[in-house]
């Protein structure tokens, strides 16, 4: 297993190197000058009525962001300073001077170009809520969802099998962001009802003052209705994963064997048919991991959540290449560790997955 652990982390390098450029490219092949932009010059090339600015102000931004320099080297500034390098003076005008190359000691995801702030900062503000509304998310749909599906595959055909079956397929077949404008539309609105704040986390008249239990309540009344929206459908089709599983394992042998020996159904159904019917729910381990940071733009978006999402909306609207590239990259990077912690718990769900050499 340490083998396989120690060899699956080696080729994270070339792939990484792969996903970066990848990540570089698609940022480049946006339409539009950020710069241009930034000073309020319209697609057209001319500049909007609100702005005084030149052309040599454009140029002056595009140099402050290093896109006046080569493809290439605006490439090897940014992973260089991933790395930690400094290598934004190693390319002058007069040529390449590597004697200017310095060594940081932290990874620099630039700056973003919306505000000149550095993209990690930003990041570093944001992740927490993301962080906190996908965690509980993965708590509440799998708890939900592992005794429906089991419940489910127990007693297949009975009414109650059909019914939940019903529910959840509708339920999963609903848009997220159809389902988030509806509520926010009827549910968070004065000429409906008003049952939830329509958006942010907490309320205007928040005070660092407050009893804990004050804060707790107000952050959980604006978090209540994006967090139905966020996990109806990934508890629906959870249980659905689980149920199929289930069905198929229960007809094993072993399951009928572990009847034969007299067991009761609790232990057969939990401990023989379960343990083997949880390779579905690992293999979403790999999808889980990178949502933990990217967050959802949907719902982040609609209710006006200061997470990843919607940082990440903002700097794709904006043409934020260091922001878009430090999210894609970031999420490329837990998808390749979701994948190593799914292959390391297929083997400990399944005794008989083994990554090292059989012996003879």
């Amino acid at each position: 297993m340490w083998t396989y652990i120690l060899k699956r982390t080696l080729l994270f390098v070339p792939t990484l190197i792969i996903i970066t450029i990848i990540s570089f490219g698609i940022s480049r092949l946006a339409p539009g000058d950020p710069a241009a932009a930034k000073v309020g010059q319209g697609s057209d090339g001319g500049m909007s009525g609100r702005s005084t600015l030149s052309a040599k102000t454009v140029e002056m931004v595009r140099k402050q962001w290093d896109l006046d320099k080569p493809l290439w080297q605006q490439y090897v500034i940014w992973t260089g300073g991933l790395l930690g390098f400094r290598l934004r003076d190693v390319f002058a005008d007069g040529g390449t001077v590597w004697s200017k190359l310095r060594w940081e000691g932290t990874p620099d995801f630039g700056t973003s170009f919306q505000d000149n702030r550095p993209v990690f900062d930003k990041m570093l503000e944001r992740v927490p809520v993301t962080l906190t509304m996908n965690i509980l998310a993965i708590i509440i749909a799998y708890s939900i969802a592992i005794p429906l599906g089991v419940n489910s595959a127990v007693r297949p055909g009975t009414v109650e099998d059909r019914l939940s079956s019903f529910v959840l397929f509708a339920l999963y077949s609903l848009p997220v962001f159809w389902v988030g404008t509806l509520a926010v539309s009827f549910l968070a609105n004065p000429e409906y009802v008003q049952w939830f704040p329509s958006g942010g986390l907490r309320s205007p008249g928040f005070l660092d003052s407050w009893p804990v239990w004050r804060k707790l309540a107000d952050y959980a009344s604006h978090l209540a209705l994006p967090m139905v929206v966020y996990v109806y459908a990934d508890f629906a089709f959870v249980s659905r994963q689980l149920r199929s599983s289930m069905l198929e394992v229960i007809r094993q042998d072993y399951v009928r064997t572990a009847r034969a020996k007299g067991l009761d159904e609790h232990t057969v159904i939990l401990k023989h048919a379960f343990r083997n019917a949880l390779i579905p729910l690992i293999t979403m381990v790999a999808t889980l991991i990178p949502n933990l940071i990217g967050g959802s733009v949907i719902i982040e978006t609609i209710f006006s959540i200061p997470g990843m999402g919607e940082l990440s909306f903002k700097a794709l609207v904006a043409r934020d290449y260091p922001m878009i590239m430090a999210v894609f990259t970031i999420s490329a990077v837990l998808t390749l560790v979701g994948m190593l912690v799914a292959d390391i718990l297929y083997s400990v769900a399944d005794p008989r997955i083994s990554y090292g050499k059989k012996a003879a």
